[in-house]
């Protein structure tokens, strides 16, 4: 058989030892198949013997050419991260509550990953954000973001304020809770839960969304994802700026966040038939009858 992917990584969520039997069974379908398995190195740990080789996220560049994550969309959003500069595709098997990323069941992830390893799937190209913080012109944090960038406030009792300009231009100052910078794949998560709009992830697109802003006409905004995003921090208190919810930094008055496209991408693998909308209609629940 002549397989698309030949080195498949197999990846599963943190600290979770019940991922264990549904990896080593898809392990096994893999290896039947003539695939060469890899398994995370973290993973392994919760694998007990197995005959698989291992292999550390940062050290799988060149060595798969596929690497499927089980576990939620959480487990993806790291993952698609560290792995986006060696251009591996992703393949993403559910075990959380959305799977807005994680597209496969657990009953259906081997007849879906049979037909891709023969070439059966969708390819989907999505961006990543690229943040700097500057303080007095000097970079002191660098990250990147698939989901959002979000700036919160940690006194419940004060309130952020920050000037925001797009591409050098004045838009305004934000007095919130909060500021979201969201990607299309992020405007279904906190973006979503503040009040933003949800955008196709196919979209060159980037939103704005304030949390809770002190002046009621404050409305979510949406830039070209060309757009270099400037935000000076005017007001912080005890301020820090958070991205995908996996890492933060703490911010200083007259901070300065630099937000762009990054350079790299994430690349998602999906089922033929796959559909944005049948997705929507699903995780949100609009198909129901009221």
């Amino acid at each position: 058989m002549n397989l698309s992917f030949k080195n498949v990584a197999l990846i599963g969520k943190y600290k979770t030892p019940a991922i264990a039997e549904p990896l080593l069974r898809l392990a096994e379908f893999l290896a039947e198949k003539g695939v060469v398995v890899s398994v995370d190195s973290l993973t392994a740990e919760h694998l007990g013997n197995h005959p698989y080789r291992v292999l550390s996220l940062d050290k799988m560049d060149g060595e798969v050419d596929l690497a499927i994550v089980m576990g939620g969309d959480g487990t993806m959003l790291n993952i698609a991260r560290t792995l986006a500069p060696f251009e591996i595709p992703l393949v993403g098997v559910n075990q959380g509550r959305l799977g807005f990323l994680t597209d496969l069941s657990l009953e259906s992830m081997k007849r879906s990953i049979s037909a891709m390893l023969q070439g059966e799937f969708i390819t989907e190209k999505r961006m990543l954000l690229k943040v700097l913080v500057l303080r007095d012109n000097v970079e002191v944090c660098s990250a990147s973001a698939f989901n959002e960038m979000a700036i919160h406030r940690s006194n419940i009792g004060s309130m952020i304020e920050c000037e925001v300009r797009i591409n050098g231009e004045y838009l305004y100052t934000q007095r919130a809770d909060g500021l979201i910078v969201s990607t299309p794949t992020g405007s279904t998560a906190y973006a979503l839960a503040a009040g933003g709009p949800i955008m196709h992830p196919a979209l060159d697109v980037v939103a704005l969304v304030p949390v809770c802003p002190h002046t009621l006409s404050n409305r979510p905004i949406i830039v070209s994802g060309n757009s270099e995003i400037q935000i000076l921090m005017h007001r912080t208190g005890d301020v820090h700026v958070r991205f995908d919810s996996h890492s933060h930094y703490d911010l200083q008055l007259n901070d300065m966040l630099v937000i762009s496209r990054h350079r790299d991408y994430v690349h998602l693998l999906h089922p033929v038939g796959h559909s944005y909308y049948h997705t929507l209609r699903e995780k949100l629940y609009w198909n129901k009858a009221l």
